[in-house]
């Protein structure tokens, strides 16, 4: 069981990451990582979403979608519940933390069609994870998805001072920077645990 938990929570980190390698959750990587703080935060938010996420949709999956054979339904109950944990964490910060809600503007309520949110519920489906599988590789993949947001936001910032072509001004460079960075990841995409 714990070189399962192991496997599932390197794999979800570094291996299969879903910003470099499944190119899941783009958009807010991509829209939020302009500064490292705002891009925590909104990783914070992904991994509080994902895991979450991944325990109540487990237990909605396993004891009344399959249990009342309506398993076709599943994509349209996990997205319900991500919009209602969404909504959630959206009304905690604005009370709690409104700096970071300010800062994140847009993006935040952009978690709920985020699809790497969604992506980590159904693949917990298509594993067949059970509860606690399903559980680490939500918080998991949270963890990767705020590493890589972090990592490409204090990249952007050092590139922000640094002098490039003028053709790569604006965007051009941010998608450049990112490509440089999943080429990182990809070493990773090699490893394996030994059991």
């Amino acid at each position: 069981m714990l070189s399962s938990i192991i496997t599932i929570s390197l794999g979800a980190i570094l291996i299969n990451n879903f910003i470099f390698s499944q190119f899941l959750g783009c958009c807010p990587f991509l829209g939020c990582s302009n500064k490292v703080d705002t891009a925590a935060g909104m990783g914070l938010a992904v991994v509080f979403v994902m895991g979450l996420a991944s325990a109540i949709c487990w237990v909605i999956n396993e004891y009344i979608l399959i249990a009342l054979h309506l398993e076709f339904l599943q994509t349209l109950a996990f997205i319900l519940v991500i919009a209602a944990l969404v909504q959630f964490v959206e009304m905690f910060l604005k009370k709690m933390v409104p700096s970071l809600y300010s800062a994140l503007g847009i993006f935040l309520p952009l978690i709920t069609t985020n699809c790497a949110v969604l992506g980590v519920v159904l693949l917990n489906v298509q594993n067949n994870y059970n509860f606690i599988e399903s559980l680490v590789y939500g918080i998991t993949g949270g963890v990767g998805f705020l590493l890589a947001i972090v990592l490409f936001a204090s990249v952007r910032e050092r590139v922000e001072f640094a002098e490039y072509p003028e053709c790569f001004r604006g965007f051009s460079i941010c998608l450049v920077s990112a490509a440089l960075v999943a080429l990182a990841f990809m070493g990773f995409s090699g490893m394996s645990i030994p059991v």
